[in-house]
């Protein structure tokens, strides 16, 4: 038994091999070129290698933690939150599975941060790159139109919260509003409008387990799952009134 399966396994590696190069006769013929990239660790004498090393590895550091800003920082917590919310009150399972919420939730956060998005190039990036700005300068220009999107978000007793928590004089204007301040309560706000829009969500279909399972109960079908015979109408519910267009619309709407 096992000869025969090390026999199959030899013919399959001959295939392979067989097809491959015959899809890619010049291969030996012609090696692909790859680039050659060196890393060098050692001594420097000049204090503007170090410096601009150390800025390789922050903005390294900063791709690596771009995932986090781009979820607690856009609307993208809100939206997402919600597109969960309405998958379980249709109690459908895995349908749509995650990578379509995640998607939609991405391409919605796209759009409702493209104003936001085009501010922060016109006011920060484009000038930085035509060396007109500092790093610095580039760094509050482009931080002032996302934190004003956070603050329009915000609300005042959240925001108050963590001002009063981290021992912060108390800001007199927008602009000295903290981020590191800024951006939990930007986050808290986030999750009790999602959770709100969840609610409205889930009453109707509420509502049609609470009818399905009090008629089946009527009826003596006790040992009917309501769940199974509500999904359909859920389903169909959510189809007639257009379901997705009112979700997105809300969604957008709410920013």
């Amino acid at each position: 038994m096992t000869s025969k399966r090390l026999s199959k396994t030899v013919i399959i590696i001959l295939i392979v091999v067989v097809v491959v190069g015959w899809f890619v006769p010049e291969a030996g013929a012609q090696p692909i070129t790859v680039p050659d990239i060196n890393l060098d660790v050692g001594q420097s004498d000049e204090p503007e290698q170090v410096v601009g090393t150390l800025q390789i590895l922050f903005l390294l550091t900063i791709l690596t933690l771009a995932p986090a800003f781009l979820v607690m920082m856009t609307s993208f917590t809100r939206i997402v939150v919600v597109l969960s919310f309405l998958r379980n009150a249709l109690a459908t399972q895995q349908t749509p599975p995650n990578q379509v919420l995640i998607g939609l939730a991405l391409f919605l956060t796209f759009f409702t941060m493209a104003p936001i998005f085009q501010d922060i190039k016109t006011e920060a990036i484009d000038p930085y790159l035509a060396q007109q700005i500092t790093q610095e300068e580039a760094f509050e220009a482009g931080s002032a139109p996302l934190k004003d999107f956070m603050l329009r978000q915000t609300r005042e007793k959240d925001l108050a919260l963590f001002v009063r928590m981290s021992d912060t004089p108390r800001p007199q204007t927008e602009a000295d509003v903290p981020m590191h301040v800024l951006i939990p309560a930007f986050a808290i706000s986030e999750l009790r409008v999602a959770f709100e829009m969840g609610f409205l969500i889930y009453v109707p279909f509420l509502i049609i387990d609470m009818v399905v399972a009090s008629t089946l109960m009527s009826m003596g079908m006790f040992m009917v799952p309501p769940i199974m015979i509500s999904l359909p109408f859920k389903i169909l519910l959510f189809v007639m009134v257009d379901g997705w267009h009112l979700i997105v619309k809300s969604l957008l709407e709410s920013f």
